[in-house]
């Protein structure tokens, strides 16, 4: 039998917090700007990682993004986690 998964709004949105945070983190620990990050994964624009970091219009990293970032900042992408 599933059961289901009792995971409130404020635990998910935690969840993304420390994926930003964490992104943020060693970007600046590789000193990558957030224009040079975003150019590198295929974004004309900064907003949508400036965004992200920010915590504003409640935008997430996708996984597909993630995986682009992990590679962009050369390092494994369970480190966001």
């Amino acid at each position: 039998m599933l059961l289901y998964l009792d995971i409130d709004e404020n635990e998910i949105s935690h969840f993304h917090k420390k994926i930003a945070n964490n992104v943020k983190r060693i970007r600046k620990e590789k000193k990558v700007s957030q224009t040079d990050l975003a150019l590198r994964i295929g974004h004309k624009t900064v907003s949508t990682i400036g965004k992200i970091e920010a915590g504003l219009e409640d935008k997430h990293y996708n996984i597909e993004q993630l995986y682009k970032i992990s590679k962009a900042l050369n390092v494994d992408i369970k480190e966001f986690f």
